[in-house]
């Protein structure tokens, strides 16, 4: 077993302290205020949550949990440090690094007079970054030694609920950690080896983000069901049943297909029943900002990709060039353009005096079969017809840019083997794992 060290006797600290001294760690909880230690050395609980006050009393009954207000000498009898204190935010939004750059100036001193290897984890929310901009430079002023190699850094956040923060600790639906040394991703490992779901391994700065994503989508799907279930009030509906019967459905409203980053959505379906709903709330005076934000966000993933585009071209991105855009349907597998984002992406392109070059087998298809291509939205780009080439390999030839917009099997050889070689802006992820490099740009990673 383990002995920790965890600064911070707050709400995650003290469970994070509780569940480890229950596991069998030796712990030392570090706190600056008197009261709260006294409280955990007298086996009580300073907060009110579920299992806590006997998991408490247990633990300091049996040794295993003391509290302290001398962190150095907490330090000096651990093996790691978990920093639990608190982030709020700084009057203009951002996240406050007060508390966690001054405990790791602490730490920092105490390991450097230590002389034995130590572990520094963070777990108080970040974001992207701060590790390596804050944390491990005010560790490394303070302790004048190097992180990675005199003492370990690693960052581990949590995911616990109040109210059900000890099950959530025991029953996580995610772990994830970064770190920058072996014997901390080691300890890390160890600590949840016995947890019922995937371990994750990531750098630092994924590790942040991940964090702040689990956090903020929450947010977003409480705004969410909260427009929802007021708009079916004003229709006379219940919102909990309507929002209960969608979570039922794990095929497509709950699928992980549509929570994968890339281009903007289209079709026949997805934009008009957005405009239907924002419109059904204007009539029934229902205020609902989120949904106002679908289509706009939408349209500014489809500015974005226009702006990777054009910047790949000559004379700063202002030039003439020809790019060749892989897909043009709003989806693979089909030859419908309506309300497509490639088809809209097309057309901004060749407002801006490109020339825009198209290989879509299905569309290519759809217009044999149907020379008038009434109905199918082919009339969404200008003399699409001419502008189209029969295969992948005339396409790569010809474009001075490549935009991969939908993805085709026998495309995808052809395209990963230019990936280097010349411009390619990929809006779906022709090989996965690749991330931007030289003149590859993914638009989302």
């Amino acid at each position: 077993m383990t002995s920790i060290s965890v600064f911070g006797i707050g709400y995650v600290g003290v469970v994070s302290a509780a569940c480890l001294a229950r596991d069998g760690h030796r712990v030392v909880a570090v706190d600056i205020e008197a009261a709260r230690v006294r409280t955990i050395n007298e086996g009580r609980a300073p907060i009110v949550e579920n299992g806590l006050p006997a998991l408490i009393e247990r633990a300091v009954a049996d040794g295993l949990l003391v509290a302290t207000l001398d962190a150095e000498d907490a330090v000096a009898k651990t093996e790691a440090s978990l920093v639990c204190v608190g982030t709020p935010s700084n009057p203009d939004g951002s996240v406050g690094l007060d508390h966690v750059r001054q405990v790791c100036g602490i730490i920092g001193r105490a390991i450097s007079r230590k002389g034995s290897y130590h572990s520094v984890i963070i777990r108080s929310t970040i974001v992207p970054g701060t590790m390596e901009g804050t944390c491990i430079p005010a560790l490394e002023e303070a302790s004048g030694l190097k992180a990675g190699v005199d003492f370990g850094v690693g960052y581990y956040p949590e995911f616990l609920r109040e109210s059900t923060a000890i099950e959530d600790y025991d029953n996580p639906g995610l772990v994830v950690f970064g770190a920058l040394d072996a014997p901390t991703f080691a300890l890390l490992n160890a600590l949840n080896k016995d947890v019922p779901c995937a371990v994750h391994e990531v750098d630092l700065r994924t590790a942040e983000m991940v964090k702040y994503t689990s956090n903020t989508w929450r947010a977003v799907k409480v705004t969410f069901a909260n427009e929802i279930g007021n708009i079916a009030k004003a229709c006379g509906l219940d919102g909990q049943l309507v929002m209960r019967l969608l979570c039922s459905d794990d095929k497509v409203a709950m699928s992980p297909n549509f929570m994968r980053p890339g281009f903007a959505f289209g079709g026949s379906c997805l934009p008009k029943d957005v405009r239907a709903l924002q419109q059904l709330a204007r009539s029934r005076d229902v205020e609902a900002p989120l949904l106002g934000a679908v289509l706009k966000a939408n349209d500014a993933q489809i500015d974005r990709a226009a702006r990777m585009v054009a910047d790949t071209g000559p004379q700063g991105g202002t030039g003439r060039h020809v790019v060749g855009l892989v897909g043009i349907s709003f989806k693979p597998g089909t030859d419908d353009l309506r309300e497509s984002p490639l088809a809209e992406l097309a057309s901004r392109l060749i407002a801006g005096g490109h020339d825009v070059q198209v290989y879509d087998p299905n569309v290519a298809t759809g217009h044999a079969n149907d020379p008038e291509g009434v109905g199918r939205g082919n009339d969404a780009v200008p003399d699409l017809r001419d502008r189209m080439v029969p295969s992948i390999d005339a396409l790569i030839e010809v474009a001075d840019t490549i935009v991969v917009g939908n993805s085709y099997a026998e495309a995808l050889g052809p395209l990963r083997d230019v990936l280097h070689d010349q411009p390619v802006v990929d809006l779906t992820r022709v090989q996965p794992g690749l991330v931007s490099s030289g003149t590859y740009q993914g638009i989302c990673w």
